[in-house]
């Protein structure tokens, strides 16, 4: 048998900066933002007769995913959080 090794079509992406980079988290909110105004928009233009339903739908259920990861992290975090702080020392 003859294993030939995984080369991508495409360049890695580069590193997302590093946990000490305080404009991360800021990037990410950011982030989160323009997506869903992304998808205000795209329905927006669809109420209007601009848009398609496609794009509109798309759009919406991005934003929930963003949404979705979003709440996930947050709890995560609080738990651990708690977790840290309810630790005796």
């Amino acid at each position: 048998m003859k294993i030939e090794p995984f080369v991508p079509d495409v360049a890695p992406s580069p590193q997302l900066g590093s946990p000490a980079d305080s404009s991360a988290f800021g990037r990410a909110l950011d982030d989160a933002g323009a997506a869903l105004n992304r998808a205000e928009h795209s329905e927006d233009a669809f109420a209007a007769g601009a848009g398609d339903l496609q794009r509109a739908v798309y759009d919406r259920a991005r934003a929930d995913v963003v949404l979705s990861v979003a709440t996930a992290a947050a709890q995560r975090t609080a738990q651990a959080l708690n977790t840290v702080l309810n630790m005796q020392v």
